[in-house]
């Protein structure tokens, strides 16, 4: 059973089973003890409550499924299945512990890279703004790390790489804001500190620009004119077309200086790899 596109097949054939879970051979809540039916029954009344978008309700029917009749095949499809339905009720804990449950006990099942990409998701759905802390950020980049590298060809590959990305640039912009409070602040250094965590730690998002101008606003403030150059520098280099280096070479060639690597500061070493075609 695989289960990509997920909601795109679910109104097709699953739509038939939940009609069906509604007629003599289906669950009727109320009427007789959830033992008096089969595993399929009681799933498929788990894919009627998924079609109605009561996925609490659906979650419930597949782990009923699970106690009843732990060892069926039944059951393992029912164990995805909470995993799914617990997840599109935005309850993330619980879709998480069932996936890695899923991922315990079938490692090797077709439906281990949904598993782990649905284990993702509770992470990466629960990212916030930025301006909250990123403890899940970080977890949700592991976890998908992990759908990229054990899955590599599967098809939530792809949607991993992306949401990874995604989730990248969301630490990112986090060190770019704490970075601007210091600078408005005048705490120069702490402000240099953030900005060149993005610089070196995620070159390849879209605040690079931004942190290398703000890296020469705080290096001019602090009177160091050689990182300040060497910033803007790689600024040329690299963003010539962007705003960010308008404003520099405006700060820079204000004051006489030029957009040239100079110095022998951890900007430079940036600067070296960087004409290297080492760096981005």
């Amino acid at each position: 059973m695989t289960l990509g596109g997920f909601g795109a097949k679910l109104a097709g054939p699953v739509l038939l089973l939940a009609l069906t879970a509604c007629g003599d051979g289906g669950v009727k809540p109320g009427e007789a003890p959830m033992e008096s039916f089969t595993a399929e029954q009681i799933f498929e009344r788990g894919e009627f409550e998924v079609n109605r978008r009561r996925f609490d309700d659906a979650a419930e029917y597949f782990g009923e499924v699970e106690r009843l009749y732990p060892y069926s095949d039944w059951a393992k499809r029912a164990l995805i299945m909470t995993a799914f339905a617990q997840h599109r009720g935005q309850n993330y804990e619980e879709s998480r512990a069932a996936a890695q449950r899923y991922l315990d006990f079938y490692p090797t099942d077709e439906d281990a890279p949904y598993a782990q990409y649905l284990l993702a998701l509770s992470y990466y759905d629960q990212i916030d703004e930025v301006g909250r802390d990123q403890g899940l950020t970080f977890q949700a980049l592991q976890a998908l790390r992990a759908v990229i590298e054990k899955y590599p060809d599967s098809e939530y590959a792809k949607s991993a790489i992306l949401k990874f990305e995604l989730a990248f640039d969301h630490l990112a912009a986090k060190e770019m804001e704490i970075g601007r409070y210091y600078l408005r602040r005048d705490h120069y250094t702490a402000a240099v500190n953030r900005f060149r965590v993005v610089v070196e730690e995620f070159q390849t998002t879209t605040h690079t620009a931004e942190a290398l101008h703000r890296l020469v606003e705080a290096y001019l403030s602090l009177g160091l004119t050689e990182e300040a150059q060497t910033a803007g520098a790689i600024l040329g280099y690299n963003f010539r077309s962007t705003s960010w280096y308008e404003d520099s070479f405006k700060l820079l060639s204000g004051r006489g200086l030029e957009l040239k690597a100079a110095g022998d500061s951890w900007l430079r070493q940036v600067y070296r790899q960087m004409i290297k075609g080492e760096w981005l």
